[in-house]
């Protein structure tokens, strides 16, 4: 049985799926056709149904509930992992200004984009670009502020920019929840036995990559975009923990609780689907 299987290039993304694509593990008869886009074009593909699992914003899941299911393992949740809010200069009081910022945001779809939203309901200058542009829209005035995620979180400081916030501590101050930021979905009509075997195995992926951190395998490296093994590592270390291996009922419940905030923060409702695969 072959799938086609999703994820970004990230070090994260790539430490996690590794061993499962390049058959490092035994993978009982599956198939994997490894599929490498950044998350906001995965998040499309969802969207329409593109691919057999995929690695998803949790901010596109109530879009895609109604033919696609939570898997288990290989997703990002964490403490202290949110997107941060930063400026090219300071902002004194960013709860009373936001409205008259232009603010660029990782993606419609993204995580980042209801974290920011939740934070400042009131925003109304929102431009929408890939992850790694918005560094450079700050610091060239394209826009007041941006909200970043991923490896830009190492490097805002080192290139003069500011943090105005963190999304993902106020997050967590006010949900007392985890940060639901990333999870891998399957396809809703796939067998229940097959579900628990893909869960299986992608939990033995990355507790094989564990096994062997903190070397950097030559899959993680070859597609990190010229990053250092020392951001590399900090990556993984922030994004890739318990939660990757397991969401367990506290990961559950930071997704249920990520979903009412999703409804409250676009004032609509989704078809209330059942949103765990099977074991």
């Amino acid at each position: 049985m072959k799938f086609t299987i999703g994820f970004s290039p990230c070090p994260n993304d790539t430490f996690i799926f590794d061993a499962l694509v390049n058959n490092k593990i035994d993978t009982e008869g599956f198939e994997f056709e490894p599929v490498l886009e950044d998350v906001q074009t995965l998040n499309k593909w969802a969207i329409e149904k593109r691919l057999d699992i995929s690695k998803i914003s949790y901010g596109v899941l109530p879009l895609v509930l109604k033919d696609y299911v939570v898997l288990n393992s290989g997703g990002a949740l964490g403490k202290g992992v949110g997107p941060l809010l930063i400026s090219k200069n300071e902002v004194k009081d960013v709860a009373n200004e936001i409205e008259n910022l232009t603010v660029a945001i990782p993606g419609e779809n993204t995580t980042a984009h209801v974290l920011f939203s939740y934070a400042f309901p009131s925003a109304k200058g929102k431009q929408f670009l890939v992850f790694n542009e918005i560094e450079n829209a700050v610091l060239t005035g394209q826009v007041d502020a941006g909200v970043i995620i991923h490896e830009n979180r190492f490097t805002y400081q080192d290139k003069g920019l500011i943090k105005l916030m963190d999304l993902g501590a106020y997050w967590e101050q006010t949900t007392g929840a985890p940060i639901p930021l990333g999870g891998i979905v399957v396809k809703r009509g796939m067998e229940k036995p097959v579900q628990q075997k893909l869960n299986r195995l992608i939990k033995k992926s990355v507790e094989y990559s564990f096994e062997k951190y903190p070397a950097i395998s030559s899959y993680i490296s070859s597609h990190s975009q010229e990053m250092s093994e020392d951001v590399m590592r900090k990556h993984i270390d922030l994004y890739v923990n318990n939660f990757s291996i397991a969401l367990g009922d506290e990961g559950k419940q930071a997704v249920n609780t990520f979903l009412e905030v999703y409804s409250k923060v676009h004032q609509s409702c989704f078809a209330k689907e059942e949103i765990f695969a099977e074991g």
